[in-house]
Parts: C-alpha cells; structure tokens; sequence
C-alpha cells in the first residue's frame, strides 16, 4: 500500500490539492500579517510594523499567483 495520496481518496490530485493549499495559506498569513503588524504598531515599533506589512504583501503576491493558476486549470 502506497503511503502518498494521489487523489484515490480525496479525489483530488496532489499537485491539485497542494495549489489549494498554497493559496489557502498565503491568504491565511496575509489576514496574520495584519493583526502582527497592528499589534507592533500598538507598540510603537513602526520598523516591525513595516516588516509585518512587507511579509503581508508578498503572501498577497503568493495568494493572487495561486488564485489566477487555479483560474486557469479550472477553464481548461
């Protein structure tokens, strides 16, 4: 018996459910980017603030690339 999941019982492929994954979870960081980052601003600590918002940014990038890919397997 095969120990890796290959949609045989979550019907979904791998390389599939991991794209889904991935944009799930770029989506999840940047709403707790959010909440860090207000949490430093709280501080006063402006320079982690920006590092937060930075990282929420790019999980945003991630989270956009992930969104368009599954557009497009789901068109085609």
């Amino acid at each position: 018996m095969s120990t890796t999941e290959t949609g045989q019982v979550t019907g979904t492929k791998d390389k599939d459910y991991n794209l889904i994954w991935f944009t799930e979870q770029c989506l999840s960081n940047a709403l707790r980017m959010e909440q860090y980052a207000q949490d430093a601003e709280r501080d006063g600590d402006d320079a982690l603030a920006e590092f937060f918002r930075r990282a929420q940014g790019e999980s945003r990038k991630g989270a956009e690339a992930g969104k368009q890919m599954l557009a497009e397997r789901l068109a085609g």
